[in-house]
């Protein structure tokens, strides 16, 4: 490969192809429709090969939906925890399906449903309206995740609705999920069943969410294929949709980042890089978790933190091993810096973000986008 200067993204279109081939094979085999949440993935000069496995997408911002029409050439499913006078008409212009978080939001815009619909029904065009559900069965550990804590903002209890769902209700969606397994969603479906199955006769299609990691090693899709099969023999009159955001592009990107500096303090090594967990790879620092570095061990004599090259004295991860000292100059590539993370950087301090980088199957590298002052400058603008 070309050599590059660092801090570099990389995606390859190899490993790409890999996921997107699995996700078709589950869609096929179960008979569900598969779409993907840009909040985990927006890198669009990466969509052609998506359109050529008839990728669809879930949007939870009028950018995003915007993103999906222009560069999927696609109606999206969108959801969003509030719509407001000035944003509905977009929301509905864009989808096909549009997911309201609560019933009050339902009834405040239910005429621009109605109205929407009966305007483009020559054309046979138009917009089911779902509701969000909140099955209350809580399978995730970081609280941050997790939409079935107390007092969450997301969705509506079965004892909220009462014996009837409000009339023109046409889904139910409920998203319970985060890098989850298929034995966790079996969790969370028999109590969507327990708690909203009085409801299913009265819709047309389930939406479950997210956090289905279907491409991760080990993940049992054998189990998965049949739950949905299952699940739709229960209730074959429903279309049942999964929204999978890191399942995508799960293992499909690297950060390349080089040390630029190696100091000690106390006894410790901190090797300072040209990239940033602050800016560059925020949810080591949310959840947290600690990204594998290509070539560390587990038995080096050679430890080591990694400091990010900000000014934020938590803008650091470690420990590492490795089997020779890290010297200046040497590059370090960050596993699986695709999903949620290219989607989440920022430009705190004004730090150089880094490059984005399309490795394709003959191994040619395309450089999709450079960043520089004017990026940072414009943010501001």
């Amino acid at each position: 490969m070309t050599k590059l200067q660092t801090p570099y993204f990389i995606v390859y279109e190899e490993k790409l192809r890999r996921n997107l081939s699995l996700i078709s094979d589950v869609a096929r085999r179960s008979g569900a429709e598969i779409i993907m949440a840009f909040k985990a993935n927006a890198l669009w000069r990466t969509f052609p090969v998506m359109r050529e496995y008839g990728v669809k997408f879930t949007a939870s911002s009028l950018n995003e939906l915007r993103l999906g029409n222009e560069e999927l050439g696609q109606l999206g499913h969108s959801y969003c925890p509030a719509y407001t006078p000035d944003t509905i008409g977009k929301y509905l212009d864009g989808s096909s399906h549009l997911t309201f978080n609560s019933i009050n939001q339902y009834l405040r815009f239910r005429k621009d449903v109605d109205d929407f619909n009966k305007a483009h029904e020559a054309e046979g065009r138009r917009v089911s309206p779902g509701l969000r559900v909140n099955p209350q069965c809580s399978v995730i550990e970081t609280d941050i995740y997790n939409p079935a804590l107390p007092g969450s903002r997301f969705g509506v209890t079965a004892d909220m609705i009462g014996e009837k769902l409000p009339a023109g209700i046409e889904g139910l969606h409920f998203h319970q999920l985060c890098e989850s397994s298929s034995h966790d969603l079996e969790k969370v479906l028999n109590a969507f069943e327990d708690q909203f199955g009085k409801y299913l006769p009265q819709v047309k299609w389930v939406n479950m969410g997210g956090g289905h990691l279907m491409t991760r090693e080990g993940y049992d899709t054998d189990h998965l294929v049949g739950l949905l099969r299952g699940f739709r023999q229960r209730y074959p009159w429903l279309k049942v949709i999964l929204e999978p955001g890191s399942a995508f592009t799960w293992r499909t990107g690297d950060l390349v980042t080089s040390v630029v500096d190696v100091v000690e303090n106390q006894g410790i090594k901190t090797a300072i890089i040209d990239a940033s967990f602050a800016c560059h790879m925020p949810d080591t620092l949310e959840m947290p978790y600690q990204p594998a570095i290509t070539g560390a061990v587990s038995d080096g004599e050679h430890v080591y933190r990694l400091g990010g090259n900000s000014c934020l004295s938590g803008d650091y991860m470690g420990d590492w091993r490795f089997d020779h000292p890290l010297r200046e100059g040497d590059e370090l590539v960050l596993e699986d810096m695709n999903h949620y993370t290219t989607v989440k950087t920022n430009m705190f301090n004004g730090i150089s973000h880094p490059s984005m980088v399309f490795q394709r199957l003959d191994g040619r590298v395309e450089m999709l986008r450079e960043f520089d002052y004017e990026d940072y400058k414009n943010r501001m603008d």
